[in-house]
């Protein structure tokens, strides 16, 4: 979030090219993904923090949130990286120079999961809860469901992933890639569900369709970018 404020910042002063870089098509291209993956991951956290703060009132909180997080703290932890390092991108060299904060910023971003259990061990969880926790299987196909009927992309993400959770056969090698189709799932459910619709199809679009990919900033023509950029920009 950080990363992304400093990024908009930046493009809305800096010019190029006789414009503000934020006019700049490609530009504004970048920074809207990064706005979605910044929500994405926001809603994601604060939906395992919801149901932790209801755990001890309700059962069905307590198994979500013993699923959702080592779901989050995977997947979040590793697009972050990847997600810093873009914006820093978006300051040219002055991203890059101490003098600024993102060089802090791309030293701390893989911290998280080196010192918070690594990318494996949280992989690891998901799949012994999935195994040993009926209730936690449960609650998170209830919270799947309520994506379900949005678009096409997220029906047929959810429709795979029931598919995996009822035969319940987990590999240990192959507990990343379900992880992060959960992960990628239940984002674009509670963009879907909490956030918004614009949000929502394009992250479906860019995260869950053949045709997208987990490159940054390459959104369709098509994409609302002022209407992802927005909620951002007004924040700030």
């Amino acid at each position: 979030r950080q990363a992304l404020v400093q990024a908009i910042h930046h493009a809305q002063h800096r010019r190029a090219f006789g414009s503000p870089l934020i006019d700049q098509p490609l530009m504004r291209n970048v920074l809207a993904d990064l706005a979605l993956e910044s929500e994405a991951a926001l809603i994601l956290a604060m939906r395992t923090a919801q149901a932790i703060d209801l755990a001890d009132a309700d059962p069905d909180e307590a198994a979500l949130a013993r699923i959702l997080t080592p779901i989050g703290k995977y997947w979040i932890c590793k697009r972050t990286p990847s997600v810093v390092i873009e914006a820093a991108e978006c300051l040219g060299g002055a991203g890059y120079v101490e003098e600024s904060i993102m060089p802090r910023l791309i030293r701390e971003s893989p911290l998280n999961s080196i010192w918070e259990g690594c990318g494996n061990v949280q992989c690891l969880d998901v799949v012994r809860a999935l195994k040993r926790e009926p209730a936690s299987v449960a609650a998170l196909r209830s919270e799947l469901d309520r994506g379900r009927g949005f678009n096409r992309e997220l029906d047929s993400a959810i429709g795979a992933l029931d598919t995996a959770l009822e035969v319940g056969s987990f590999e240990e090698s192959d507990a990343r890639r379900l992880t992060g189709q959960l992960a990628l799932a239940l984002q674009a459910t509670l963009l879907a569900t909490m956030v918004s619709p614009d949000y929502a199809q394009t992250f479906a679009w860019s995260r869950l369709s053949a045709a997208g990919g987990l490159g940054l900033g390459v959104l369709p023509a098509s994409t609302p970018l002022a209407s992802l950029l927005a909620p951002t920009s007004t924040r700030n």
